[in-house]
């Protein structure tokens, strides 16, 4: 990986892009509505619970989240993501955490979607997340 050119504010310090977290996947692949992407991102087996308004939404695999709620439910075939507006990861104590925007486009209106999620990864896959 190759450092970022120094800036004034590095301190003289080379700088190294990190790579992106599983919940920066997540949020960029939920973006592209690309479900091979999100089933990679997500364990086979995983503990998916979210809650949106109205409704509380429970999966237990990875199949499951994806296809039958994130993009049947939330995302459906009506809804065109046409931005991904910000995404910004941390840690909040022994989990991960993940917040993303998108622009979506439904019923000739624009609607901005903010969700939140907080997960737990085997390494490089989601095996529990609860999305807010």
């Amino acid at each position: 990986m190759n450092p970022r050119p120094r800036s004034a504010t590095d301190g003289g310090k080379p700088v190294t892009a990190s790579p992106a977290s599983a919940g920066e996947r997540f949020a960029r692949a939920l973006a592209a509505k690309d479900p091979d992407a999100l089933c990679a991102v997500l364990a086979g087996q995983v503990d998916f619970q979210a809650l949106t308004p109205g409704r509380h939404w429970q999966a237990g695999t990875a199949g499951q989240a994806v296809r039958e709620i994130i993009l049947a439910r939330w995302f459906g075939e009506g809804d065109d993501i046409t931005e991904l507006c910000s995404v910004a990861a941390g840690r909040v104590l022994d989990r991960e955490h993940v917040a993303y925007r998108v622009r979506v486009r439904r019923s000739d209106r624009d609607h901005l979607v903010e969700q939140q999620a907080y997960y737990l990864t085997d390494g490089p896959r989601i095996t529990w997340m609860r999305v807010l």
